[in-house]
């Protein structure tokens, strides 16, 4: 591949148990491996409106458990919103993705993801109901 761009693009389905965090680093690792990327850009986006992603420390689980603790805080159930339609989660939880990220870039240098050294790549589930989560991995680059 050397200097030639192409791109690459797959799904990962990531099961969550409800409302938790999910630190999905080494599954993207495996996937950049696979592809044989070097130098480029990778897009990780969530195809949900009531989860989101967030590149965190990955050092501490409690810096994530503090995090989920604090947007339960912000984006409480019973704040008496007018969407409830699935549920007394579901507004909430669509608060929480806005307040959040649904889509990351993150540079890949020299086979690598260019994050700093306590950072990993999250999914953080904001409904109480367990899930099937997708990801969309998108490459491009050499």
């Amino acid at each position: 591949m050397s200097g030639d761009l192409w791109q690459a693009r797959e799904s990962l389905d990531v099961a969550t148990g409800g409302f938790s965090v999910h630190e999905v680093t080494p599954r993207v690792l495996e996937w950049v491996a696979d592809q044989g990327a070097q130098n480029g850009l990778l897009t990780v986006f969530i195809r949900h409106t009531s989860a989101s992603l967030l590149i965190m420390e990955n050092a501490d689980p409690d810096v994530m458990a503090d995090m989920m603790d604090a947007l339960a805080r912000l984006a409480p159930e019973e704040a008496g919103y007018r969407h409830s339609t699935e549920g007394p989660d579901d507004m909430p939880a669509h608060i929480r993705t806005a307040l959040t990220q649904t889509h990351l870039s993150v540079p890949i240098t020299d086979g690598r993801l260019d994050l700093g050294m306590w950072q990993g790549i999250w999914l953080l589930e904001h409904r109480r109901q367990r899930q099937v989560r997708q990801l969309v991995l998108h490459y491009m680059g050499e």
